[in-house]
């Protein structure tokens, strides 16, 4: 087998022949993109002496080790997969008739109107939870008749049948 051997143990003559022969066989071109991808390399190899830098890309090694380890780069990746399928996938008015949407719900959302009425919701929500925890059950028919007995009862129950209706009467309307 025909083996160059090491520079050490090459005679000077050699040497010197090998180094000409790269020489020649490199064009202007070639030693262009050497130098280019030469100062690159040390430009990167700068930024990396920046102790922010290296801390950071030191923090992403780590974490995409974690990542590789619980076995989710796989799992970023397929989802990479799937918005670039659907990306594909979706037409202009398709793109068009999803911002509308978006924007209606965050104008829906962002209404003070709505939220007022869901803050309300949740604070009705939380004090009847804690009301009712407080409360000593009334087990069988005469305590549920006894509950049912009381103004504030056949108001829930009236405003409970009512808001039922109404929904359904939006729902048919939609």
């Amino acid at each position: 087998m025909n083996q160059m051997p090491s520079p050490d143990k090459m005679p000077l003559d050699e040497l010197t022949r090998a180094g000409v022969a790269i020489r020649e066989a490199l064009t202007d071109q070639m030693v262009e993109r050497f130098a280019v991808t030469g100062s690159n390399a040390l430009e990167l190899l700068d930024r990396l002496n920046d102790e922010g830098t290296n801390a950071a890309v030191h923090s992403l090694l780590d974490r995409l080790t974690e990542v590789h380890k619980a076995g989710a780069l796989d799992t970023i990746f397929d989802v990479l997969m799937a918005i670039h399928a659907v990306r594909n996938a979706m037409t202009d008015q398709m793109v068009e008739r999803l911002v509308c949407f978006v924007e209606s719900a965050v104008d829906t959302v962002a209404n003070e109107e709505t939220f007022g009425f869901a803050q309300g919701a949740i604070g009705a929500l939380r004090d009847a939870a804690q009301h009712t925890a407080n409360e000593p059950v009334k087990a069988g028919w005469l305590g549920t008749a006894g509950l049912l007995g009381k103004p504030e009862t056949q108001r829930s129950l009236q405003f409970l049948l009512s808001f039922a209706s109404k929904l359904q009467k939006h729902a048919e309307e939609q």
